[in-house]
Order: C-alpha cells, then sequence, then structure tokens
C-alpha cells in the first residue's frame, strides 16, 4: 500500500471516529427532559447568588496582601 492510501485511510478513520463523537454528546444532551433542564437551572443560579453574596460580605484584603499575591505571581519563576 502506498503512503496516500494510509494517509486517506486514516482521514476516513477521523471523520469517523469525530462523528461517533458528536453523536454521543447530541444524545447525552437529548436525555434530559425540559423540567430536568430547568431544574439543573435554577440550582445553578442558587449557587452563583450565594457565591456572589459571600464574595460581597468577605473584607476586602489589604493593599499589602495584594501586592505581596502579585509580587509572588510575577516572581514565581
Amino acid at each position: 500500500m502506498t503512503w496516500w492510501k494510509v494517509l486517506g485511510l486514516a482521514g476516513a478513520a477521523g471523520v469517523v471516529a469525530t462523528g461517533v463523537v458528536v453523536v454521543r454528546a447530541e444524545r447525552r444532551r437529548r436525555a434530559y427532559t425540559p423540567d430536568e433542564v430547568r431544574e439543573q437551572l435554577h440550582a445553578r443560579f442558587a449557587q452563583a447568588v450565594v457565591a456572589a453574596e459571600t464574595a460581597e460580605t468577605s473584607e476586602p484584603e489589604s493593599r499589602g496582601a495584594r501586592l505581596r499575591a502579585w509580587a509572588r505571581r510575577v516572581f514565581r519563576r
């Protein structure tokens, strides 16, 4: 077999494998009912609201702490 035939077969196999992955993902996505999707979205939103409220109520870092954190990130190498 010549190299171009092998390359063509490998390309065809890649296309088929990609199609299989896409079909599986689509089946998994469609397995949820609209009510289940709505419940999941409401739960995520509630978590986001709690996280935002927690972030707002925590006291802000001092300027020195922010400067030290920045210096650690910059000079980490």
